[in-house]
């Protein structure tokens, strides 16, 4: 296609569908926790700082992917968004000018952030084969292995089990082995500006104006070349994927070293997943686990508990009154939702969750998801143990 024919479908894209009522936000990495606010631990500085790295030379185009030149800064709605900018924030416009010369659009990312097509059921099993496995498992074991002081030092200090805080950073990046190559600017301008027609298309554009505000905020707070960040097609950055509005709200300095680097530090990104759970709710004094499987009735009157909700708010004795049968006993004083992983074809799963197997759902919000991170968390634990030997 013709940059010129390119600019102009883009163009109208931009424009259709203002119509449209926003849907409810598509899951991405910690991105639900834009509007949410959470005081900050401040972890114990070391006596000796580590001099600040120089800022990273801007990224060449990644070869991951294709980027097509369009002059985004003649369109009229990323010309308002500059000058909001520059008037709420000093930037000056010819920087932003600049800046905006060198960013690509990104169809691949487009292509991307569409949603599935309908009719395929849901199968736990398939999905959670992709996280729990040898692969993952054994470079979750050296993860844990070579950080075990600092998983523990942030376990203390914010209540999140270190397996809970390995296991989001190995289903994330594999532990900083896959966080992604696109240019982040690219990504979020491409988003932001020409999402792809959908019921929710202008929510998803303000969500990605808003992580494009929040990267050159962190740019400039960093002193690094935002063109030199690169994450997720989905603009995610570092070993712990957050997004750049996360990353100003609860990232942490956990090594001591005077700044915060999630891309190239394995305690900062310790300390900032155990800080944004800690934002979104977790409880450290809640007993047990965290996911208790359960049979159900055939009478199915549970199934008003199988709403879908992303919170912890029934009784337990509602659920058992229902026919809702935990296979071990719940810590009493609690609330619990129900949850259901579907196995395509096959039976499917039930579970009784607490408060923090929902937390972990505002990093992304699923059901699959969660469960990965503990199913991963639990598999490492007990990979770590010792193998018990006979005596001689």
């Amino acid at each position: 296609m013709k940059s010129k024919t390119l600019v102009t479908l883009l163009l109208a894209a931009t424009v259709a569908a203002t119509s449209l009522l926003p849907a409810e936000l598509l899951a991405a990495p910690a991105e639900s926790a834009r509007t949410s606010k959470a005081k900050k631990a401040k972890p114990a500085k070391k006596a000796k700082k580590k001099p600040a790295k120089k800022a990273a030379a801007a990224a060449p185009v990644s070869d991951y992917y294709t980027g097509e030149f369009v002059n985004f800064g003649q369109w009229k709605e990323v010309q308002a968004f500059l000058d909001d900018m520059v008037a709420r924030h000093g930037f000056t416009r010819t920087e932003l000018d600049g800046l905006m010369g060198n960013v690509r659009y990104l169809d691949s990312v487009v292509q991307l952030v569409k949603p599935a097509p309908p009719g395929k059921p849901k199968n736990w099993a398939v999905y959670s084969s992709r996280f729990i496995e040898p692969i993952r498992i054994a470079a979750g074991v050296r993860f844990w292995n070579e950080h075990a002081d600092t998983l523990a030092r942030a376990e203390a200090l914010y209540g999140v089990p270190a397996e809970i805080l390995a296991g989001v950073i190995g289903v994330e990046t594999i532990y900083g082995r896959d966080t992604g190559r696109f240019r982040v600017v690219d990504t979020l301008t491409t988003l932001a500006f020409a999402y792809p027609v959908a019921p929710n298309r202008d929510a998803r554009m303000a969500f990605f104006r808003g992580e494009l505000e929040a990267t050159l905020l962190y740019a400039r707070q960093t002193g690094i070349d935002p063109l030199s960040l690169q994450g997720s097609f989905a603009g995610a950055v570092g070993l712990p994927q957050f997004m750049p509005s996360n990353i100003l709200k609860y990232a942490v300095d956990f090594d001591g070293d005077g700044h915060v680097d999630l891309r190239n530090s394995p305690a900062d990104a310790i300390g900032s997943v155990a800080s944004f759970l800690v934002g979104h709710g977790w409880q450290r004094d809640q007993p047990g686990p965290i996911v208790f499987p359960a049979t159900v009735s055939p009478a199915r009157e549970w199934e008003r508990f199988a709403d879908g909700s992303l919170e912890a708010k029934f009784r337990p004795e509602d659920l058992t009154a229902a026919g809702v049968v935990p296979t071990s006993s719940l810590p009493p004083g609690m609330l619990y939702g129900l949850v259901d992983l579907q196995n395509g074809s096959e039976p499917t799963e039930y579970w009784v969750a607490s408060n923090n197997f929902y937390t972990i759902t505002q990093y992304n919000r699923s059901y699959f998801y969660a469960m990965s991170v503990v199913e991963l968390g639990r598999a490492l634990r007990l990979a770590r143990q010792p193998v018990a030997t006979s005596a001689p």
